[in-house]
C-alpha cells in the first residue's frame, strides 16, 4: 500500500461529508442540538471508513480511530468496518482484512463492526445469505440490521415513506431489516420523538415491534435526546417498550464490551429499561445462557425474546 494508491481509492470509493447533512438528506430536524450531535455521528463514521480506504493496515487503522473522541469511537470502527468488507469483496484474492479486524482491534466493537458491514451489502447488493455465512453465527444478522439502517438514511423516501423491502430479503431478515431501519429513522426524523412514532403508525402492524426495538438502540446508543424527551418516547411506545428497552440494553452492552460509555446511554437505559447501563448489558448477558442453536427462530431472535420477557416482567420506573 502507497500513499498515492490509497488516495486513489479514496477518489474512487470516497463518501462525501456533505452526504451525511440534514440538508443533503433532506431529514426533519426540530431541535438544532440534535441535528448536530447526529450530523456527528455521520462524520464520524465517514472518517473511520475513509482511514481504512488511505491505509487498511490494522496497526495504522487502529491509531487512528483512537484518535476518536472514545464516546463516538464506536461509529469509527463501524465505518472502519464498512471500508474493510468492502476492500475484501474487491480484491478477492485477499479477503481476510475483516476478519483480521475482528480478531485485533475490532474484537471490543464486534457490534458495530457487524453493522458497518450491512452497508456493504446494500451498497454492492451483495447476496445475502452468503455473505451470512462469513459472519458471527449469532451477531450477524446485526450486518442486515446495518442493511436497513443504510437503506433508511439513504433511501428513506423508499423505505420509510413508500414501507418498500428489499425483494433479496426473505424470513427473519425482513425483521433483522426493519431493525435498522427503525434505528435509521432516529437520524431522519432528528430524534423528534412525535416524528418518530407518528411514521411508524403508518406501517403495517406487524412491522412496529422491529421498529420500535431499532429506536431503543439509537435512542441509547447515538444518543441526541434529553431526559424528557425520552421519557416521552417510552410513553408513545406504548404496547413496544419491552422492544424499546430491549433495544437500549443492546446499546448498554455494545458500549460496555468496547468500554466507551455515555451519559446518554445511563440517561436512556434507566428510563427505558428501569435499570443502569451495566445492568442492563447484564440482562443480555444472562439471556445467552443456554442459547439453544438456530432452529425455525434464529437463535438471535430467541435472545431477543427473552430480553423483552425480562422487560415485561419488570415494571419500568424512572
Amino acid at each position: 500500500m502507497t500513499p498515492f494508491f490509497g488516495r486513489v481509492r479514496q477518489q474512487i470509493f470516497g463518501i462525501s461529508r456533505q452526504e451525511t447533512t440534514f440538508a443533503q438528506r433532506g431529514f426533519y430536524s426540530s431541535d438544532r442540538r440534535s441535528q448536530q450531535h447526529l450530523e456527528q455521528i455521520g462524520n464520524t463514521f465517514l472518517f473511520g471508513y475513509h482511514a481504512v480506504l488511505v491505509d487498511d493496515r490494522p496497526d495504522v487503522i487502529a491509531h487512528q480511530i483512537d484518535q476518536v473522541e472514545i464516546e463516538l469511537r464506536g461509529f469509527a470502527f463501524e465505518g472502519a468496518a464498512m471500508g474493510l468488507a468492502l476492500l475484501d469483496v474487491l480484491t478477492p484474492w485477499r479477503r481476510n482484512r475483516l476478519q483480521g479486524f475482528l480478531q485485533g482491534s475490532g474484537s471490543d466493537h464486534l457490534y458495530m463492526v457487524h453493522v458497518g458491514v450491512g452497508w456493504v451489502l446494500a451498497r454492492l447488493h451483495l447476496p445475502i445469505y452468503r455473505s451470512l455465512q462469513r459472519l458471527d453465527p449469532l451477531l450477524g444478522w446485526l450486518a442486515i440490521d446495518g442493511y436497513g439502517f443504510h437503506e433508511g438514511y439513504f433511501h428513506w423516501h423508499r423505505y420509510l415513506n413508500n414501507q418498500s423491502i428489499p425483494k433479496a430479503l426473505s424470513g427473519y431478515a425482513c425483521r433483522a431489516f426493519d431493525q435498522g431501519l427503525g434505528r435509521s429513522l432516529w437520524f431522519v426524523k432528528g430524534a423528534d420523538v412525535r416524528e418518530i412514532s407518528a411514521t411508524i403508525s403508518n406501517f403495517s402492524v406487524e412491522r412496529h415491534a422491529d421498529l420500535w426495538n431499532g429506536i431503543g438502540l439509537a435512542c441509547a446508543y447515538a444518543g441526541g435526546a434529553d431526559r424528557l424527551t425520552v421519557e416521552a418516547l417510552r410513553s408513545l411506545a406504548q404496547l413496544y417498550q419491552p422492544q424499546l428497552a430491549q433495544g437500549a440494553a443492546f446499546a448498554a452492552k455494545a458500549r460496555q464490551r468496547a468500554g466507551n460509555p455515555a451519559a446518554h446511554t445511563e440517561l436512556a437505559c434507566r428510563i427505558l429499561c428501569g435499570l443502569p447501563a451495566t445492568e442492563a448489558a447484564e440482562v443480555t448477558d444472562t439471556a445467552l445462557e443456554q442459547l439453544p442453536s438456530d432452529g425455525v427462530e434464529p437463535a438471535y431472535e430467541i435472545w431477543r425474546q427473552r430480553i423483552q420477557a425480562h422487560f415485561i416482567k419488570q415494571e419500568v420506573k424512572v
